[in-house]
């Protein structure tokens, strides 16, 4: 009798003995929760939130909608075969006098504009001369008397295009893609398809400037790894240097340095190499020594930490297996620096895809990568929904890139384990 109470009283104990560590740990959980938040939050407003509003504006199609309401409800159920009958002239006339009262005729005639060049003029010449509402059955004459544009079925393919809410209109310019008459998608015109070559030409550069920073970072790294703790600090310093100078200020330098009466063109000069300055700047070749010198440091930083875990006896214990330095090291010691070659080999592209100052400064018209585009529709031409879609592309064709490339070096990390 005295066990069986015992027991009862063990296992009455175990009972608030696991809720208080339950407790214990939820309040543990809740508190690096709470460490955490600030930073989630920050990542929320300034970084998701930006992403999801700017893959949103690739697709937003509210303009035309928004300003004729009644010419996009009347075309709902136009097959586009032909122009469409009197209602749609009609709710296209009341919308487009509303709309000049309104002030806002500039807003869908700048969007339609996109879709048909010189639509811009067609909304603005009608909005003029449009002086009264048409009288019942004669509106259709009467827009084709003011301009013959609206006789076509061209300009009315273009607004059932733009009625929205969403639209594949601004994806499908990014990759030099248009919609014909019949709704098909197309190759855009020759002249309008620039597009894909810039994309080509953006990853081509970045490509190259991943590969010029892995092979001249790869033996700084190797050597901060491997000297003495005095040297390898003051050589670090050296690496870090460019951090402390501003991106605009080593850009510009890089201009007096390479320009025709710059230093590298005197000293070539001064040695008879050359009788006449060579082009250096505001080319492909300035983009590339530029932008290599700006991003080298974070190809070296990530590798100088994988080889800084690699111990030495592995080199050793190769040497005394009989394995020449050469093979010791292409067989033992590069291996374990694939995670260290991908994750700076990443970083620097994706660095380089976005760069925009670099390439602006020293390079040509034929040198300037997307983002200078991006740019050009954000701030000129204010066109957020083609600059969104490039941006879009752009983002999709990384994460691709980063997926692809993450598979492959985890895959090297396994075989190389595998061999080892």
């Amino acid at each position: 009798m005295t066990a069986a109470f015992v027991a009862g009283a063990d296992a009455s104990s175990e009972v608030p003995l696991k809720r208080r560590l339950k407790r214990a740990e939820r309040t543990r959980r809740l508190k690096a929760l709470a460490l955490i938040l600030p930073l989630l939050l920050f990542l929320l407003f300034t970084f998701l939130g930006p992403i999801a509003g700017m893959l949103w504006r690739s697709v937003d199609d509210w303009e035309v909608r928004q300003v004729l309401p009644h010419t996009v409800a009347a075309l709902a159920d136009w097959d586009g075969k032909d122009v469409p009958g009197e209602p749609a002239f009609a709710a296209l006339a009341g919308d487009i006098r509303t709309a000049r009262d309104a002030g806002t005729v500039a807003i869908a005639s700048k969007r339609l504009n996109y879709a048909l060049n010189g639509f811009r003029t067609i909304m603005a010449g009608t909005a003029r001369n449009l002086k009264t509402l048409p009288d019942p059955g004669t509106a259709k004459a009467t827009l084709i008397a003011i301009n013959p544009a609206w006789g076509e079925r061209a300009t009315w393919a273009a607004i059932k295009g733009a009625s929205g809410p969403l639209t594949g209109f601004y994806l499908l310019g990014a990759l030099d893609l248009t919609r014909n008459l019949d709704g098909a998608i197309v190759a855009a015109p020759e002249e309008q398809a620039i597009y894909r070559d810039v994309f080509g030409r953006t990853f081509t550069i970045s490509f190259g400037v991943t590969a010029l920073c892995l092979i001249l970072g790869f033996p700084v790294a190797y050597m901060l790894a491997t000297l003495p703790t005095g040297q390898s600090n003051l050589l670090m310093i050296f690496v870090l240097l460019p951090f402390w100078t501003s991106l605009l200020v080593r850009t510009c330098a890089w201009i007096v340095v390479l320009q025709s009466e710059g230093i590298v063109n005197d000293s070539l000069r001064w040695l008879g190499l050359i009788d006449e300055p060579l082009r250096l700047i505001y080319n492909r070749f300035g983009v590339y020594v530029a932008m290599t010198h700006v991003l080298l440091p974070f190809m070296i930083l990530p590798l100088y930490s994988s080889m800084k875990s690699i111990s030495p006896a592995y080199m050793r214990a190769a040497a005394s297996l009989g394995a020449s330095p050469v093979t010791a090291f292409l067989r033992v010691y590069l291996p374990q620096t694939v995670p260290g070659i991908g994750a700076g080999s990443l970083l620097v592209f994706i660095l380089a895809i976005g760069y925009y100052i670099t390439p602006a400064l020293v390079g040509g018209a034929a040198d300037q990568m997307i983002s200078y585009f991006i740019a050009f529709y954000t701030t000129e031409t204010v066109n957020w929904g083609l600059a969104s879609a490039l941006g879009a592309v752009l983002l999709l064709a990384t994460l691709l890139l980063a997926v692809v490339y993450g598979k492959l070096v985890h895959g090297q990390q396994v075989t190389g384990g595998m061999k080892n």
